[in-house]
């Protein structure tokens, strides 16, 4: 699913790989080795943050439609 949350992608040499950090849902982040990875990766943990909050009865916040990629 495409999302339309903004994404913020940076590589963490730490980690060795792309984070990408989606900061309209709170402590909602992926990795991936390239940044396509890392854009398909959080693609799903957005879907599955949402889930989980509409499962828990907490507010879903609406996207701001910007999408930013950043390395």
């Amino acid at each position: 699913m495409d999302h339309r949350y903004e994404v913020i992608i940076f590589w963490s040499a730490e980690d060795r790989a792309f984070i990408a950090d989606i900061p309209e849902l709170p402590g909602c982040m992926a990795h991936g080795s390239t940044h396509e990875d890392a854009l398909r990766n959080a693609n799903e943990a957005i879907s599955l943050w949402i889930e989980t909050a509409e499962e828990d009865g907490r507010t879903v916040p609406q996207p701001k439609g910007r999408r930013l990629v950043y390395a």
